[in-house]
């Protein structure tokens, strides 16, 4: 899908506010729903992905399973709303022995296990929103002494709201991010007390 595109910088492959935010993307949907509603506390569009059961509701990415993504950035950034039910999601990348491996973490887990094929690991989100940011080169070779070659498969779970899925060429500190990749939640306005003695 990418394979043939310059890669550098940011590659944004979904944002809630996009007029197609799930244009790249397949969705399955059993007991539950995925769509984009306003989030009250950051005052934007999301896309909100709940289910009863996180195996049956899901959104994949590239949306035809015989084309790879081909991303070569090394990080991956999710910026979600944990809605404190089960989520999960699933990173598939090519290494140097040309051998597909999954990253799939969740945070229902509660230890990491190590297969020749996936990973599996948990994850600890803040209350509200995080920004989870994966370091795919290091994660491959710490796993199995391998390296990266590329991303090939994203898969996001309920339960949770996505403002932007990205990859970029480093980690980018907030004030060098572009506007539309910043999370921002509104100021809100409050009195001034004057303080007497």
């Amino acid at each position: 899908m990418f394979r043939s595109t310059f890669q550098s910088g940011i590659l944004s492959i979904l944002y809630s506010m996009g007029t197609k935010p799930l244009q790249l993307w397949d969705k399955k949907v059993r007991n539950g729903h995925i769509k984009r509603i306003s989030d009250d506390e950051i005052q934007s569009l999301v896309l909100e992905i709940l289910g009863t059961d996180v195996r049956t509701i899901y959104i994949t990415c590239p949306a035809d399973p015989e084309i790879p993504l081909g991303i070569k950035l090394p990080y991956f950034v999710l910026i979600i709303k944990n809605l404190k039910k089960h989520f999960t999601f699933e990173i598939q990348v090519l290494d140097d022995r040309n051998v597909r491996r999954r990253f799939r973490t969740s945070n229902f887990q509660t230890v990491t296990r190590i297969k020749p094929y996936i990973c599996t690991m948990p994850l600890r989100l803040e209350e509200s929103w995080n920004q989870i940011q994966i370091n795919l080169p290091d994660f491959v070779r710490k796993t199995y002494g391998t390296n990266y070659v590329e991303t090939l498969r994203v898969q996001i779970h309920g339960n949770c709201r996505i403002r932007r899925i990205y990859f970029s060429d480093r980690i980018y500190a907030e004030d060098e991010l572009p506007l539309e990749f910043k999370l921002f939640k509104p100021i809100h306005k409050c009195e001034k007390k004057e303080i007497t003695d």
